[in-house]
């Protein structure tokens, strides 16, 4: 994630290390094994097919009205239209709001497909490597779009559903920040600024 660290963490933890986690964003990352592990088998059931995945969607005026939000990110039109697309795809696939996707990956990698953190997490919604390894795709680019995307919006939907719809909290558990709501919020911002288009069930 831009400007977040995400590091492989066995407990217990000492609360100086909680206290960084929270600071330094570990995204997708879970602290508790048993999280780890239901997070694992989620992946497992829902990352299928090739490396790449194919966007089925064609959201004509969606493309069109996020190209124009998206251009002060990414110059080249054609760039842009593929991206989305994969953007929409994934997070149509997941169940999970393809604005909230783009708010996400403007915090996380500021559209850089090679983003990397301190520690390695990489692409545009800034995954860790050993995700792809836990789940038996050692194979995977993560610094291609739709593999990153499809990687990133199926742990943000692990974690909307564990968390009932709850967008700050399922944001503050991608990031690895459960009970702050820094991260959360700084999403929520960008959301707001550049790609609302319709209400989200943000909780004050």
């Amino acid at each position: 994630m831009r400007g977040s660290v995400r590091s492989a963490i066995c407990r217990p933890l000492s609360a100086l290390a909680l206290g960084a986690l929270a600071t330094l964003h570990v995204a997708a990352q879970p602290v508790d094994e048993q999280e780890r592990a239901a997070l694992r088998s989620f992946l497992e059931h829902t990352i299928r097919g090739a490396s790449s995945f194919d966007d089925r969607y064609h959201a004509e005026v969606w493309l069109v009205d996020m190209s124009a939000r998206l251009a002060r990110f990414v110059d080249d039109a054609a760039q842009r239209l593929t991206l989305l697309r994969a953007v929409h795809g994934a997070a149509t696939r997941a169940r999970v709001p393809p604005e909230l996707v783009l708010a996400v990956i403007e915090v996380e990698s500021h559209f850089d497909r090679f983003a990397i953190s301190r520690v390695g997490a990489q692409g545009m919604m800034q995954v860790m490597p050993f995700w792809k390894d836990e789940i038996g795709r050692p194979d995977d680019n993560l610094t291609l779009n739709t593999t990153n995307l499809e990687y990133g919006c199926r742990i943000l939907q692990f974690y909307m559903q564990r968390e009932d719809g709850d967008l700050h909290r399922a944001l503050a558990a991608y990031n690895g920040s459960s009970g702050s709501r820094i991260y959360s919020d700084k999403v929520y911002r960008a959301w707001r600024r550049h790609w609302r288009n319709g209400p989200l069930p943000w909780t004050d």
